[in-house]
């Protein structure tokens, strides 16, 4: 298989990591997990839900900040500013990877950001100017860089068959860590703690993430016949592996919209809500409309995330089973199609707001799964430098554009609520259409791939 290596299609070090038995039993519940296989993917799932807890106490730590520095408008322009950095990023993880093998790639990239972390803490300690900008900017690279970096090491390691009955097991710990990520940094906020002590809990975080690594490489090294790391992947960079490559350049497109549609539709619901709030405020002058938005946000990312790790636990390995790339690559913008449709014949607040949990929920579940599948059948520099080109810079990209949406749609266009709903209509039927391309391409590869060993 073409992209796989050597070492992987056993998928783990031996029968013995599977007892008890009853934790092979247990893990089937959600996922088609083979003796051999449960304990190296526990710590697949493990390693990623330490880095989303990471991840995520940064992301909450970053919203005070912006705004204790004066900042409070670089969230328009933030995806923007990332889009650009990404433009240098990029080409430089391209010429890290051509030189070093896969663990040391993985070692210099979470070395250079938990060394950016405790910079950080320094400059809250000294209180440098315009650091909540920086900072802002900062965490969404850090999240996509090392999200695609987890997911690269894993579609290398697994082979298609392995990857496909094992990913969405693995992706359980995304789901898991999003939401106690936030909820440590809320309790540790209500307690008082300063925002630059809680940095040294994503640095400790990295620095475990890292030896899990190497210990989910020594597991499977020791499984494959060649104890050696992979050689470097030499040759073009990111983002010229993505323009040489039509299924590649299927994806970028893919997401680009995707990300539109999401961004779009967050920023309806924000018009719902503040507009919910003024008129809550009509009826109740003494209302707090900060503690209005506030509590509803609350509740509206809570069942984001409940929902998305009830998918992602029960649903998700099934329907991969049943439906294979499709079913997981077409149920989102099936669900966006939908909300938006209801969005836009103007139903009630509260149906609007569900139907936005749905479509998150599947994204951050189904969705996300689906993504990392897509790179089962490419090749292992296609899996490290155009990954890291379509989810990060790509993504941005399209957060940036719909920014640009917005205030063309708001300034020249006058649109509202339901105007937005129906041109997220539109965009979520050519995501459709994208996508049907998208695995039909993949099945095209994996055909020629089978074909290639069958030879």
């Amino acid at each position: 298989m073409a992209g796989s290596i050597a070492l992987v299609k056993g998928g783990g070090p031996g029968p013995a990591a599977d007892r008890p038995r009853g934790l092979l039993r247990l893990l089937r519940l959600f996922g088609d997990v083979h003796p051999g296989e449960a304990g190296t993917a526990l710590l697949q799932l493990l390693n990623l839900f330490l880095l989303l807890v990471g991840y995520y106490v940064l992301k909450t730590v970053r919203e005070p900040l912006i705004l204790a520095t004066g900042g409070a408008e670089m969230k328009s322009y933030a995806a923007a500013a990332q889009a650009l950095t990404l433009m240098g990023f990029i080409p430089l993880y391209s010429w890290l990877a051509a030189r070093v093998s896969r663990l040391q790639l993985i070692t210099w990239l979470l070395v250079f950001f938990t060394a950016c972390v405790e910079l950080f803490n320094l400059g809250l300690r000294f209180s440098v100017p315009y650091l909540g900008h920086v900072f802002y900017v900062w965490v969404g690279i850090f999240s996509l860089a090392t999200i695609a970096q987890f997911w690269s090491f894993a579609n290398d390691l697994y082979s298609r068959r392995d990857g496909e009955r094992l990913f969405p097991l693995i992706a359980i710990g995304a789901t898991a860590g999003s939401p106690v990520g936030s909820k440590v940094a809320g309790l540790l906020f209500a307690a008082g703690v300063k925002p630059a002590e809680m940095l040294h809990i994503t640095t400790v975080l990295l620095l475990v993430h890292l030896v899990l690594y190497r210990v989910v490489s020594q597991r499977f090294a020791r499984k494959s016949e060649g104890r050696h790391e992979p050689e470097p992947l030499a040759g073009a960079s990111g983002f010229t592996l993505v323009l040489r490559s039509p299924y590649l350049r299927l994806i970028a497109v893919l997401l680009v919209i995707l990300n539109i549609v999401n961004s779009l539709g967050e920023y309806v619901v924000g018009k719902l809500v503040v507009g919910a709030s003024l008129a809550a405020l009509a009826k109740n002058p003494g209302l707090d409309t900060t503690g209005f938005i506030g509590s509803f946000y609350g509740s509206y990312f809570f069942w984001g995330n409940a929902v998305a790790i009830a998918l992602q636990a029960l649903l998700v390995s099934r329907l991969v089973k049943r439906a294979g790339i499709a079913g997981v690559i077409l149920a989102l913008p099936l669900v966006s199609l939908s909300a938006y449709t209801l969005i836009g014949a103007g139903v009630a607040f509260g149906v609007v707001r569900w139907a936005k949990t749905a479509e998150n929920a599947t994204d951050y579940s189904i969705m996300n799964t689906g993504r990392q599948m897509l790179w089962l059948p490419t090749r292992r520099e296609e899996k490290y430098k155009a990954k890291q080109a379509l989810d990060t810079f790509f993504v941005r990209t399209g957060d940036a554009i719909a920014g640009g949406l917005v205030f063309v749609g708001t300034t020249w266009l006058t649109l509202g609520v339901r105007g937005f709903a129906w041109g997220n209509v539109a965009l979520a039927a050519l995501w459709l259409v994208m996508a049907l391309l998208v695995v039909r391409e993949n099945r095209r590869l994996v055909t020629g791939s089978a074909r290639g060993e069958a030879s």
